[in-house]
């Protein structure tokens, strides 16, 4: 990867709405519950600023970890699961 990237690869999935399109059309609600039914503890400073951080306006991790793996920049190793998402 270093030929490719200077060793670097991604951080993350990124972005697939932005936080003002993710606040306008998610509801802060549902999103806190959907992520406590998924196991994960939330803390946000603003119950509406949950939808900025919803697993809807994020990419599919999976996909971009498949292709980071596939291009030679990095290669997979385990899979982690988030516990705790602080906002704010």
């Amino acid at each position: 990867a270093m030929d490719k990237t200077f060793g670097s690869t991604c951080h993350g999935a990124g972005r697939a709405m932005s936080r003002t399109k993710a606040m306008r059309t998610l509801d802060s609600h549902a999103v806190l519950q959907d992520v406590a039914d998924r196991g994960c503890i939330t803390r946000v400073a603003k119950k509406g600023l949950a939808a900025e951080e919803a697993p809807a306006s994020y990419k599919d991790v999976s996909e971009v970890v498949e292709t980071c793996h596939v291009a030679g920049i990095s290669r997979k190793c385990v899979r982690l699961k988030p516990i705790i998402c602080i906002k704010g």
